[in-house]
């Protein structure tokens, strides 16, 4: 019997070896190669990465578009700058993130309502928080995104800091051309007050209270104002956001019973801010009241099952909010909003 097995092995032996000598001979036909010999190596193509992403809310038609794709410092102090920094990397690692960098999205959304082209704030443009080459996108990705800046009805600003209104004008003339701009009343008057402007030549208030005075005081007589409760279309409803500057609003969308929570920048990192809201952030210009408007807004988003478009949440800055323990939780979106 033994020598059976033996036998038995031998053969299995020769097969294996014939079947990987026949391998390499059809290796060496097909390709040219000897076995041994060094494949040429492929070039390196580069990072690729979708830059808009658009889906269905009833009749409407949403379109995130990336307007920067920067890795900065961060996310203390923008997130966290009342904590020591340790607790702030501490918390990253946990989420398997690295401690000291991030890169934020900046989203600007398209909502096609069937009667009206509408875009929710406008990006970097030339000024911006992330200037070009590597922000200020929006105007290069319209066209791919398959709009042309002519084609917008309105413009709404969620609120005046660069990140959000550089876009306005490109070259130095408005880039949509045919477009009526919104924007809070209250945020309006903020900013066309000279408080901002005694602010620290350095700081983002004072750069934001020059910006807008060159891309949105020119805007006056296509500006409509408005306050929390007032629609910017059918459908499309003004929420109080107040704290990250006087007049923050975010936006509540409704179409054939479909329900979305734009909130613009009631969150800077999608797991810092939502897990600690009381921490400050860096540019909330009222600490408190920012802090309170991150648990309201978390809390409805949580409560309601809300989908949530965030300015700043990673691209497509599209997904949802789950409680846990004293904060919450950013779901990014997978194929919820495709069925």
């Amino acid at each position: 019997m033994a020598d059976g097995v033996k036998r038995r092995k031998l053969e299995m032996t020769r097969r294996e070896a014939l079947t990987a000598a026949a391998g390499a001979t059809l290796l060496t036909l097909s390709t040219g190669l000897s076995v041994g010999q060094a494949r040429a190596a492929a070039p390196y193509l580069g990072a690729s990465y979708p830059t808009h992403y658009r889906f269905r809310l009833g009749g409407f038609e949403i379109t995130t578009i990336m307007d920067a794709r920067a890795m900065i410092d961060g996310p203390w102090p923008i997130v966290g700058e009342d904590q020591p920094q340790e607790k702030m990397e501490a918390l990253m690692r946990e989420n398997l993130l690295p401690p000291a960098r991030f890169r934020p999205g900046f989203t600007p959304t398209v909502v096609n309502t069937g009667k009206e082209l509408i875009l929710f704030d406008t990006g970097n443009g030339d000024d911006g928080f992330v200037p070009r080459p590597d922000g200020g996108w929006l105007a290069a990705q319209l066209g791919p995104a398959g709009f042309k800046p002519e084609d917008f009805d309105v413009v709404v600003l969620t609120h005046c800091h660069p990140d959000h209104v550089g876009g306005l004008l490109e070259g130095g003339k408005p880039l949509f051309p045919n477009a009526r701009t919104v924007i809070g009343a209250k945020e309006f008057d903020f900013w066309r007050s000279d408080v901002a402007l005694s602010a620290d030549k350095e700081s983002n208030d004072y750069n934001s209270a020059v910006l807008f005075r060159s891309h949105v005081a020119p805007l006056d007589e296509k500006l409509t104002r408005i306050k929390p409760g007032d629609s910017v279309a059918p459908g499309i409803e003004a929420v109080a956001a107040f704290g990250h500057t006087p007049g923050h609003l975010a936006f509540h969308l409704e179409s054939e019973g479909k329900q979305l929570l734009l909130w613009a920048d009631c969150a800077h990192h999608e797991v810092a801010s939502l897990a600690r809201p009381d921490w400050h952030a860096l540019f909330d210009m009222d600490k408190e009241q920012g802090a309170e408007t991150r648990r309201k807004i978390y809390a409805m988003a949580a409560s309601e099952r809300l989908p949530v478009v965030g300015y700043h949440m990673s691209f497509p800055s599209v997904g949802f909010v789950e409680k846990q323990g004293s904060g919450y939780r950013w779901v990014p979106v997978t194929y919820q909003l495709d069925l």
